[in-house]
């Protein structure tokens, strides 16, 4: 155990020391509040009033055509088109639109003018103007009141509560389904990050001889497990430093610029905001998004944040044991990098499967049969499993796929200390499956 922990303070603290992981450690959370806080700066920094000129030959439209915060309408008195083509060309407007006499069952023939290309925005708005004034036309031609009909729609926000022995709790199933997939990117990626760091890393200590200086002084499990709870130790110090840094960083630049960060798509749903057509709700934006905030801000502070932190640091770890040592068995077994690629493929794929499964089928159905198997079996178990708690699950699932999470390391551990013993030492030979199974039963 004493050689084992000498290697695990070599590994960690050589990679700690170096340049890149330093730069790297400091820099991402610079450019999370660079992507967090640059675009809402950006947003405010580019909001321009369109002005658009309307020519409106059918009359259909005067005075009806709205200006709004940041669309401006302004009518032409009557004239040609050729002379409104004129006066608009005189001035700095977005664009002219011209309505010629049109026929409300078939409404054909306009046009946007303008000096350059038109926004999707612009075009998309204008459009939704006309459209409601031709419909409201034809619901006065067939005597129906439009505000009637307005008021008999109905737009109902179901709140979802969490009924259990200790009581009620709000929830947020936006709220829910988010903290399952963060952790379980998180998990996703750091295996691939550091699985594949553990990988170069023997490949390098073999081409250079280094391991053969090494193994005179321990035995190859022993380096194996070291150099891999070391790695560990690296990618648990630099994501919790990216945490406390990037919470410090994004809130400092906000509170220096006062910027607020964008809204997400989901608050504008609630707040019933449609991006292409502008219109706004018959309830205020700010009514909305306050009564979104607080459901959000209610749901987040019934999650079981200790069950999730427990967990999480749990997988995390367990899933990248069992991936770590097979990603070392695979840099012992090579003697280049492009070698690897045949033998990370198995490996990969239950990755791969599980973060799509995880998107499409378990945060639809997380209690259904394909979620429960797939957070049972070990190599899914680490990214399917984080999505499934925030749901809620039974402490007998939880247990028995944290059992088979540690008997899989076990195991993979020690087909990967059977490969590793006899390849580390293995030069020269292009290295196939069926000589793989054979290193399982050799004697060294």
């Amino acid at each position: 155990m004493h050689k084992i922990w000498l290697i695990i303070q070599r590994e960690y603290l050589t990679r700690v020391r170096k340049k890149s992981f330093i730069i790297m450690t400091f820099l991402t959370p610079l450019l999370l509040a660079a992507f967090m806080v640059i675009p809402a700066w950006l947003a405010t920094v580019s909001d321009s009033e369109d002005v658009v000129m309307v020519l409106d030959e059918s009359g259909v439209f005067a005075d009806k055509l709205e200006s709004k915060e940041d669309l401006k309408i302004i009518p032409i008195a009557a004239g040609s088109l050729e002379q409104a083509k004129t006066a608009y060309q005189e001035t700095d407007y977005t664009a002219l639109l011209h309505i010629p006499q049109l026929d409300l069952e078939k409404p054909e023939g306009v046009r946007l003018y303008s000096k350059k290309n038109i926004s999707l925005q612009v075009k998309f708005r204008l459009e939704n103007m006309l459209e409601k004034e031709i419909e409201s036309q034809r619901f006065m031609a067939s005597g129906i009141d439009r505000d009637m009909l307005n008021k008999m729609k109905a737009n109902i926000t179901m709140t979802t509560v969490n009924l259990s022995e200790s009581g009620e709790r709000d929830s947020n199933v936006w709220v829910t389904s988010g903290a399952g997939i963060i952790g379980a990117v998180i998990i996703y990626f750091f295996i691939f990050l550091y699985g594949v760091q553990i990988m170069r890393g023997v490949i390098e200590e073999k081409t250079n001889r280094i391991v053969e200086v090494m193994i005179s002084s321990v035995k190859p499990f022993q380096l194996m497990m070291g150099k891999i709870v070391g790695i560990a130790g690296v990618g648990l110090t630099q994501f919790l430093l990216w945490v406390v840094l990037s919470a410090i960083v994004v809130g400092g630049v906000q509170a220096a610029f006062d910027i607020k960060p964008a809204p997400t798509p989901i608050e504008q749903m609630q707040a019933g905001r449609d991006l292409a057509t502008g219109e706004e709700p018959e309830q205020t934006e700010e009514t909305s998004q306050a009564d979104t905030l607080s459901e959000v801000s209610s749901a987040i502070s019934n999650l079981n944040f200790p069950l999730l932190l427990g967990c999480f640091l749990f997988y995390f770890l367990g899933g990248y044991l069992l991936y770590g040592s097979l990603f070392g068995a695979i840099g012992a077994a090579v003697d280049n990098e492009t070698d690897t690629q045949q033998f990370m493929f198995p490996i990969t794929i239950p990755l791969i499967i599980s973060f799509i499964m995880s998107y499409t089928v378990v945060i639809q159905n997380p209690d259904g049969p394909v979620a429960f198997w797939m957070s049972i079996i070990p190599f899914t178990s680490p990214i399917v499993m984080m999505v499934r708690i925030p749901f809620g699950v039974p402490v007998s699932e939880l247990l028995l796929s944290m059992g088979l999470l540690i008997l899989g390391f076990i195991f993979t551990t020690w087909i990967a200390s059977r490969i590793y013993r006899v390849g580390i030492l293995m030069y020269g030979k292009k290295i196939n499956y069926k000589e793989l199974s054979k290193w399982l039963f050799y004697r060294v």
